[in-house]
């Protein structure tokens, strides 16, 4: 993995724990993190994100 795909990779992570604990304390609806997860994926690119992902992209 290049040093690039892993940055993206480790914001990728880093972003959606965020938005995970957000959503595990009722902060965000499901639909609200999946829009956020959609966005993030398009905007970070990760390659193990992407497998690992719980949502389908949103267009």
């Amino acid at each position: 993995m290049s040093e690039t795909a892993f940055r993206a990779e480790l914001q990728y992570q880093t972003a959606i724990s965020i938005a995970k604990n957000l959503l595990s304390q009722g902060l965000l609806t499901e639909e609200e993190y999946a829009v956020i997860d959609t966005k993030l994926r398009a905007d970070f690119e990760p390659t193990l994100g992407t497998l690992l992902s719980e949502n389908d992209l949103i267009k």
